[in-house]
């Protein structure tokens, strides 16, 4: 018998899976769409990624105090409704840029809907089960992970806008579902509004440093048009830290930065997030658009690197108990970095999938399941416990930021090569690149080692955010 606290966890941890997917299958759609819509090419495409990431980035700690402030339920059903409405204008986009504009309204959604939804999880929750109710919600990510490129080359098989198409149904169901089993929960004490100026600048310093590393290789990157980016990235992000300074709630606060393995911490997953979401795009790009795979093909040959992630995320744990954590993650970043070597150096024109992309791929798949879930419980154990929740957001608006990045990266480096020759030299820049930066994660790792072992914290009761 299903009791009404497992009920609403499955509503939940269902919206928060959505969200998730959404992120990995759009990446084997990339080919697809650009084919669609004549005249897209990788830069342009590159936004339906990046303009998502940025959004969700930017929005995500704001959002939370404000569905902490106004009520959890409601801020979970309109982030619901606004993601699934979303989700069908993409999928009804005509073109290139539309698509864009309705990907910053799905972040917007899903950046409502995460925070309120661990809000709810928590708050349905009896207390003896609540953290495993979290990790339950948090697990969703990692099983979106395993599947969404394998279901993304099966819709795209049929039309890339059935992988936004295929969100609709779900949100349906998740929405007729939370209206009826969902409480509805609030913050106990009144919080002050968020800086949301503050979380605009940091959207437009983000997105102009973006649009200067993607447009770059095409304006000239000593071109005036180049240079006014840089200054509109600088001028964005110092008017972000005199907001923050001076409003009573910034996006993030400064005490948390003060502690160091939270500071190391938030260096690291942004590092980390460079290589990571980069890797996913460039493999994805290398069989589609110099092997000639299909999106089908292309879905299942990228799923066995995700299916890695669960697996080691269990042997980081019980490493954890033995080494400093930020030892583990070093070894993570590291074998990321070690693993797209092996790409770069394996493949070559005639495809050998299982000799030339599978091994260094495997190897990367472990790095990440390695780092990533260490990163995210760990990063937080120094902190305070009523501000886990805060650094949690923090931490993950930062990998955020390093996906945007690390996407904006393999647009600057690949350019538009013609011929093999020149497209393999320069996939081969981008995994050297990427390797490099996993090296910096991994030299910044060790300083995220926290005093204290990291324990189930109780989540602030101000702000809820994904872990």
């Amino acid at each position: 018998m299903v009791n009404k606290s497992q009920a609403s966890l499955a509503v939940l941890s269902l919206a928060a899976f959505m969200a998730s997917l959404d992120v990995f299958i759009v990446n084997v759609a990339f080919d697809a769409i650009g084919s669609d819509f004549t005249g897209a090419g990788l830069s342009e495409l590159s936004w339906v990624l990046n303009a998502y990431a940025i959004v969700y980035a930017a929005l995500l700690i704001p959002a939370g105090r404000i569905v902490d402030r106004h009520g959890r339920k409601g801020g979970f059903l309109i982030g619901l409704a606004l993601f699934t409405l979303a989700s069908a204008a993409c999928a009804l986009a005509p073109g290139i840029w539309w698509l864009v504009a309705f990907r910053v309204a799905q972040a917007a959604g899903a950046a409502v809907l995460t925070p309120a939804s661990l809000g709810l999880v928590i708050s349905t929750a009896a207390p003896e089960r609540r953290v495993a109710a979290v990790r339950v919600w948090a697990a969703t990510g990692a099983v979106a992970a395993a599947f969404g490129p394998a279901a993304g080359g099966l819709l795209v098989e049929l039309d890339w806008r059935w992988v936004f198409l295929v969100n609709i149904p779900v949100g349906v169901l998740a929405l007729i579902a939370a209206v009826r089993i969902l409480p509805d929960s609030r913050a106990e004490t009144s919080t002050p509004l968020p800086d949301l100026l503050g979380a605009a600048l940091l959207a437009a310093a983000i997105g102009a440093l973006t649009l200067g590393l993607v447009e770059g290789p095409d304006w000239g990157w000593g071109s005036g048009r180049t240079s006014l980016v840089w200054v509109v990235t600088a001028l964005a992000f110092l008017g972000f830290l005199i907001s923050s300074a001076r409003h009573p709630a910034p996006v993030v606060e400064r005490e948390l930065i003060r502690v160091r393995a939270f500071a190391w911490s938030n260096l690291t997953s942004f590092l980390f997030a460079v290589p990571f979401a980069a890797s996913l795009l460039t493999n994805i790009l290398w069989m589609q658009l110099v092997w000639d795979y299909p999106a089908i093909k292309v879905g299942f040959a990228v799923a066995p690197g995700p299916l890695m992630v669960p697996i080691f995320a269990a042997v980081s744990q019980r490493l954890a108990r033995r080494v400093p954590i930020g030892v583990v993650v070093a070894l993570g970043c590291l074998l990321i970095g070690v693993g797209g070597l092996i790409t770069a150096l394996s493949v070559g024109q005639t495809p050998h999938y299982a000799t030339e992309i599978l091994p260094g791929w495997l190897i990367g798949g472990i790095g990440v399941g390695l780092a990533l879930p260490t990163i995210l419980s760990s990063a937080t154990a120094d902190l305070p416990p009523a501000r886990a929740a805060t650094g949690s957001a923090v931490v993950n608006m930062n990998r955020q930021i390093g996906t945007a990045l690390g996407v904006s990266l393999v647009v600057a480096l690949l350019g538009t090569p013609v011929g093999y020759s020149a497209a393999h030299s320069a996939f081969q820049h981008v995994w050297w690149a990427l390797a490099a930066v996993a090296v910096l994660a991994a030299l910044a790792a060790p300083g995220m080692t926290p005093r204290r072992a990291p324990v189930a914290a109780t989540p602030d009761p101000q702000l809820k955010s994904p872990v």
